[in-house]
């Protein structure tokens, strides 16, 4: 007997129409190749695989940030959706996967613990910046934020740890071979009744603490997501708004949800992406594209078909939404970042025979990745070795070879100074 969630899952999984608008012919060619404000990487390597990874710009200065680390022994993903402005979103790109590296360099592994403790200094050394620059430079950076999904491959263990809406999506072969959409995550959004009723409990003092303003959802009438990177305005009250009630307790947190995964033969890939994909589609019809079209190029397919979506929700033509410049084109989609993380088992065991690229979305000159960890800690070994059994000049090597770590951070335009502070 077929239950009734294979039915509604079934029937979600059949050719999407209405969502491939945007590509061409039977072979699966994709359309978008000249879209203005869409950047795009269609297919490169990680260390169990290949992924794909596209953003497309609406806000008039992208608030998304997108960064994949593909080490020889695993591999780093990175979402950030910024909200009330860049600073935060840019400032956890330049500095999340540092910390996190640097926290499992230490303890030579990577696991719950380090994606919590990564979070927090992420946290901790945006908020010295707004302390900072609150009264001298600039008092709205203590209303931007950013929601945050990060993800790792290490040893055949998938990690996921979120703040916010952004989402990760894993699609897994299940009964009569078809493919099922699991959600990885937690949407710590308000228009969730569960997430409205946590913040309830958590705030039985404050009646205001939810609220509707006009058909949305709203903490304290202002934002719609529970967890973020930064939004000071609504951790400390030296940072409040003036117009907003005191509280006594911050109102938006900074803990992830952070689950882990042993990867499962069934297990074919995982989309990671901002809210603007998963304001447009489905989980399942997201996982059904990825599953019936070539990986070549599949982040920028589902780009174009979210944005398919909104042009018929707005009753637009193709060329319409095209001509409509950023921040204009706000009004009918977000900016959107996808990274699809294909799975291929035969490769779990194996290491990259060179480090993997590090990309970042809308920057097209890459460095090789800093995501090792085991392999550190080994040099490390070894040097501490040498030091008993060679010269002096032997011992000043890992003194030397120390900045390299931060230089691609440092010298990226438009980033120095948000990470120097740290």
């Amino acid at each position: 007997m077929v239950s009734w969630l294979d039915r509604t899952v079934a029937a979600c999984c059949q050719p999407l129409g209405r969502n491939v608008g945007l590509s061409s012919g039977e072979d699966g060619v994709l359309g978008g190749v000249d879209y203005p404000l869409l950047w795009y990487r269609d297919l490169e390597k990680h260390s169990c695989g290949e992924f794909s990874f596209a953003v497309v710009q609406a806000n008039q200065v992208c608030e998304d940030y997108g960064h994949v680390e593909p080490g020889r022994e695993g591999t780093f993903v990175g979402v950030y959706d910024g909200h009330g402005g860049h600073d935060a979103s840019r400032f956890a790109c330049d500095n999340l996967s540092r910390h996190l590296i640097t926290l499992a360099q230490e303890k030579g592994t990577t696991d719950e613990e380090v994606l919590n403790n990564a979070f927090a200094a992420t946290e901790d050394g945006f908020l010295s910046i707004v302390k900072r620059e609150f009264h001298i430079l600039d008092p709205a950076i203590a209303s931007t934020g950013c929601c945050c999904l990060v993800g790792v491959i290490w040893k055949r263990t998938l990690y996921v740890a979120n703040l916010g809406d952004c989402r990760a999506v894993l699609g897994h072969i299940g009964r009569f071979n078809r493919i099922f959409a699991e959600q990885l995550t937690n949407d710590h959004n308000v228009r969730i009744k569960e997430v409205r009723d946590e913040l309830r409990t958590l705030h039985p003092d404050d009646p205001n603490i939810v609220s509707r303003v006009g058909r949305t959802w709203r903490v304290k009438g202002i934002i719609k997501v529970t967890r973020a990177i930064g939004d000071a305005s609504l951790k400390k009250p030296e940072f409040a708004h003036r117009a907003m009630e005191p509280f006594r307790r911050p109102v938006v947190r900074a803990d992830p949800s952070v689950c882990s995964r042993n990867l499962q033969p069934c297990d074919r890939f995982v989309i990671f992406a901002s809210y603007g994909l998963w304001d447009l589609l489905s989980n399942e019809e997201a996982v059904q594209i990825v599953h019936t079209y070539p990986r070549q190029g599949i982040a920028r397919r589902l780009v174009l078909s979210a944005l398919n979506v909104a042009e018929r929700a707005r009753k637009l033509k193709y060329d319409d939404l095209m001509n409509y410049d950023k921040g204009v084109r706000r009004a009918f989609h977000d900016d959107i970042t996808v990274v699809v993380i294909f799975i291929d088992h035969e490769m779990l065991n194996d290491e990259l025979t060179v480090p993997g690229m590090s990309v970042r979305g809308f920057v097209d000159t890459h460095r090789p990745s800093d995501f090792n960890i085991e392999q550190e800690v080994a040099t490390e070994s070894e040097l501490t070795e040498t030091e008993l059994t060679e010269t002096e000049p032997t011992e000043t090597k890992p003194t030397e070879t120390e900045p390299t770590e931060t230089e691609p951070t440092e010298t990226e335009p438009t980033e120095t100074e948000l990470t120097e502070t740290v």
